[in-house]
């Protein structure tokens, strides 16, 4: 066989696992290619390349459900449910941009497997929560399927979740079901700008915490200090001369605009306040969703996603800048900071993992060169007993190692 393995068919896809665990050959497997550079290099003879299983096998808008094979391009899928008026209510990202790739490369399969979602996961879950069933080749070369296309599938063990970032080293994926639901009719976005001078971080952190508490069923929150504001490409960001939080809400036309001018009188005092209608607040969400700001920046060499306690974010943030030079700026209401790192020793882990150790959070390096991501952590460490755990899944799915070894963990 060659390098470089493209099966068309879930019979192709079998008999090609199957092929390498008889021969003992790891594999890299991949699809769009857009998150390749996404978890630990690895040592393979050989690439998975699961581009040509592309294609909706089943669209049905009135049941809330798409099925299609691993290698579909997110944009063909977010096309077909655009022409509906629906959409994947996680907001799964495009990182292709952020890690040196090329945008709208990203697939269905990629997408579940690592398990990535948008500024909406703190009302709407993450993407393991819209999982409602899969098709799969585990590593030892047997096929087997969990779910279905309604949410309430009793089948026992719910294998979607376990499928979900695992970043494709216990089975391959060849068909993903994912939940689909209706676009909102309106959007707007409030905008609490803050004054240039002093620091307005921990602000920030209360007027989320505020809005997320109430009663007006926000659906987005984040905060964006003065650099990051001003990437942006939405007029009243790039304009407001510091730090701005942004909180979203959406639904049905009347219901937007009596919850908008509620929280728009409880947070009226934190700052200037400033409103986006649906298009730019679109925009404004997606740059978010999508790290924008830090797209394109070679002074920014590592970039880190964080998740602690929304209450944390500010200070755990202030006391990583304090050591290292970089910028930050935050979504699900503080619980996430996106931290970019100028050059630094081990790309700043010890400093970030020792900030974050006392708060139940964890640290991932999304963004760094190989060498560094060969020699530092990716991933959040594992105790022991965590370690032991999954040791244990992945011999149970892939006893040979031959489905992207040590992508996630070294040794495991």
């Amino acid at each position: 066989m060659s390098d470089t393995l493209r099966p068309e068919t879930a019979d192709q896809l079998l008999d090609t696992v199957k092929w390498a665990v008889s021969e003992k050959t790891p594999m890299e497997v991949v699809a769009g290619g857009s998150k390749r550079d996404f978890g630990r290099p690895m040592q393979t003879a050989a690439t998975l390349d699961m581009s040509a299983m592309s294609g909706i096998d089943t669209y049905e808008p009135e049941e809330l459900f798409v099925t299609a094979r691993a290698g579909t391009p997110m944009q063909e899928l977010n096309a077909a449910l655009d022409e509906k008026g629906q959409q994947f209510s996680f907001e799964p990202p495009d990182l292709g941009p952020l890690l040196g790739a090329e945008s709208n490369q990203g697939t269905i399969g990629g997408i579940a497997a690592t398990n990535l979602a948008g500024p909406r996961r703190i009302k709407e879950g993450a993407a393991r929560d819209h999982v409602l069933g899969f098709n799969a080749v585990s590593g030892r070369g047997e096929v087997f399927k969990s779910g279905g296309t309604v949410v309430k599938n009793v089948t026992g063990f719910d294998l979607s979740k376990l499928m979900a970032g695992s970043f494709g080293t216990l089975a391959v994926m060849s068909h993903v079901t994912l939940k689909t639901l209706p676009q909102p009719e309106k959007i707007r976005t409030l905008l609490v700008c803050w004054r240039i001078d002093g620091v307005y971080d921990h602000g920030a952190m209360k007027v989320m915490s505020k809005a997320l508490g109430s009663s007006h069923d926000v659906s987005g929150a984040a905060h964006l200090p003065a650099a990051a504001a001003a990437a942006s490409s939405v007029d009243y960001v790039n304009a407001s001369g510091g730090g701005v939080t942004a909180l979203r809400l959406e639904g049905p036309g009347p219901s937007v605009e009596h919850r908008l001018e509620a929280l728009k009188s409880e947070i009226k005092d934190f700052g200037r306040i400033e409103e986006l209608h649906t298009v730019n607040s679109r925009t404004f969400w997606e740059e978010v969703r999508d790290v924008r700001p830090f797209v394109g920046r070679d002074d920014l060499e590592y970039v880190w996603r964080i998740s602690v306690p929304p209450a944390d974010g500010s200070r755990i943030a202030l006391f990583i800048l304090e050591s290292l030079k970089g910028e930050v700026f935050y979504d699900w209401g503080g619980g996430q900071i996106w931290l970019g790192l100028k050059p630094v020793v081990n790309a700043g882990a010890e400093v970030i993992r020792a900030a974050i150790a006392n708060s139940g959070g964890h640290a991932t390096l999304v963004k760094a060169p190989a060498d560094i991501r060969g020699e530092v952590p990716v991933m959040q460490p594992l105790s022991d007993a965590e370690a032991l755990i999954a040791g244990k899944i992945k011999e149970g799915f892939d006893p040979e190692g031959v489905l992207n070894p040590g992508r996630m963990y070294s040794g495991i």
